[in-house]
């Protein structure tokens, strides 16, 4: 086992990703996978080799071959590393993380990580509009489910969960996962075209753009009620002091139906 297959090793059996370990050299995820290909760390300059071997608590590569893999060595290292991010997360928060676990912690610090370096490889349109699409999908998944089936489908697919494990409900996650599946093996496949799915997609843009003038009715019937609210109240606007009143208001209007 050369240098870096062993490297490797640890940093599975620490449940380290490259993600993890660029953060703490302080390096793009790309770089690292160039660091890692090959058989010696010849490829790293000499302050990112005395980082890495201070990581995996060696003082140089001939150490790293021989040192032996044991279960309190990978704890060491993963522990090293956990710290490591802690202490980052409480140097660089750019967003209030009090109250929240380190290990809740430690997943927006590396979310945002990723975040930074999708903006910084890419500086065209298209990686900004692909985390504002990001933006819009996290915001739904809370309230839809099939937001969570997606994220769980992909996660699968990508290896980094297993197809079996099913975090949120089974039978319906199943499903869900199932029709992907087929879905997409139909579409990498060329089984699909634009024009045998133009009605198909005609439908749905029907069907989003009712939803949106029912969502435009909706917000239509709630000003109004909100406006008649302040006007029986006798106040011009909702602030602090008689939010909770007016919220009242707000909904006795609403269910006695009246709005003009």
């Amino acid at each position: 086992m050369n240098t870096v297959e062993k490297i490797n090793v640890i940093l599975k059996e620490a449940n380290i990703s490259k993600v993890n370990l660029a953060k703490y050299l302080g390096v793009s995820r790309q770089m690292v996978y160039n660091y890692l290909d090959g058989e010696d760390l010849s490829k790293l300059s000499n302050d990112k080799s005395q980082a890495l071997f201070a990581l995996l608590n060696v003082k140089n590569e001939e150490e790293l071959k021989n040192i032996e893999l044991t279960k309190e060595y990978i704890q060491e290292v993963g522990n090293k590393l956990f710290n490591s991010k802690r202490n980052a997360v409480k140097k660089n928060e750019i967003i209030e993380l009090t109250g929240l676990r380190p290990e809740e912690q430690n997943i927006i610090n590396d979310i945002v990580f990723l975040l930074k370096e999708i903006l910084n490889e890419d500086k065209t349109k298209n990686s900004l509009t692909l985390l504002n699409y990001l933006y819009h999908f996290i915001s739904t998944c809370t309230k839809t489910k099939e937001a969570r089936y997606i994220l769980g489908y992909m996660s699968k697919a990508s290896g980094f969960t297993s197809p079996t494990v099913y975090e949120f409900e089974e039978d319906q996650q199943f499903v869900f996962e199932s029709i992907m599946y087929s879905a997409m093996t139909l579409y990498n496949n060329g089984g699909a075209s634009r024009t045998k799915l133009a009605e198909s997609h005609r439908r749905w843009e029907n069907e989003l753009s009712k939803k949106n003038e029912e969502k435009l009715s909706r917000t239509q019937e709630l000003n109004t009620a909100k406006i008649l609210a302040l006007k029986e109240l006798g106040y011009t606007e909702i602030n602090e002091h008689n939010a909770s009143e007016v919220f009242d208001k707000i909904a006795e209007i609403q269910s006695r139906g009246i709005y003009n």
